[in-house]
């Protein structure tokens, strides 16, 4: 887990992570600190938009949004924003949205707009998964929280790209699984979190990639995911305010146990398999086990 708020910089970093000559803490794990532009490299090229109603569907008006809500952001999303109405849910994702503009996020077709979505979080372009649509109104997973969807109208403030990938973590087994285009293509043993600082259940996304170097995670780049420690005050204060992570470690004795502050640890063949192939946007479930 790696503390950092705001635009990416290595002398942003705090907590259990140092950039340059200083050596990283061996600490249990991580939560991530947010992307750097880098991870918008690899990412699909958008499509066009397509986001509407069927004739007998009445698409419901947007209200107004006031310019003052808050911007989503690496800080946790604001309150107010529905359950996913599937968290647990394998089922593929083919279609992410990318904001072409400052669009508002309401809680529901039609409902109160309650925050913005920009074209980038922490720096890095957005790309988060569309998980439902609704009478020409679209669903999205929502970033900096857990299990929670903001819901988009239609217009020309966005467009969708598409979305080969799925990784679906198993907790009881310390199991990833990477699946392209429906196909499970490689599995590894994971490290998790612990139970004080469990990883999150639930549907999540990759936001982008962290160009971390440093012996801990063997000089190799981190994802960042959009979700948070379920308990901000569990981890350690220097980590508050982060967000989860796929990473891989120094070494791979830990692989199969809980023992990281939430975050997924994979070998480093795997780590770097992963970011040669994964776009932003990327579905990420993690579940308990394979039956439930």
């Amino acid at each position: 887990m790696m503390p950092v708020r705001g635009r990416l910089g290595a002398n942003q970093v705090r907590g259990v992570v140092a950039i340059g000559a200083v050596v990283l803490t061996m600490g249990t794990g991580c939560v991530e600190r947010p992307p750097t532009t880098a991870a918008a490299r690899g990412t699909p090229s958008p499509t066009a938009v397509a986001a509407s109603a069927t004739p007998t569907e009445r698409v419901p008006p947007a209200a107004t949004a006031p310019a003052g809500l808050p911007v989503l952001s690496y800080d946790l999303a604001p309150g107010g924003f529905p359950a996913d109405p599937a968290p647990q849910s394998t089922r593929p994702i083919h279609e992410g949205l990318r904001p072409v503009r400052r669009v508002a996020a309401y809680d529901g077709p039609g409902g109160r707009p309650l925050a913005y979505l920009a074209p980038t979080l922490a720096g890095v372009p957005v790309t988060v998964p569309i998980v439902d649509r609704r009478a020409g109104w679209v669903a999205v997973l929502l970033p900096s929280a857990n299990r929670r969807i903001a819901w988009l109208p239609p217009g020309d403030g966005w467009t969708t790209a598409p979305l080969r990938d799925q990784l679906v973590v198993y907790r009881r087994t310390h199991q990833l699984r990477w699946y392209r285009d429906d196909r499970l293509l490689k599995s590894w043993p994971v490290s998790l979190g612990t139970k004080a600082t469990p990883t999150p259940l639930g549907r999540t996304f990759i936001l982008g990639r962290s160009r971390l170097r440093g012996a801990v995670y063997a000089n190799t780049d981190v994802f960042a995911l959009g979700s948070v420690p379920d308990d901000p005050l569990s981890v350690p204060p220097g980590l508050r305010g982060a967000h989860t992570g796929v990473h891989t470690w120094h070494n791979d004795r830990t692989l199969g146990q809980n023992s990281t502050n939430g975050c997924i640890r994979l070998t480093r063949s795997g780590q770097r398999l992963l970011l040669r192939h994964l776009a932003p946007g990327t579905p990420v479930v993690v579940r308990d086990a394979p039956g439930g």
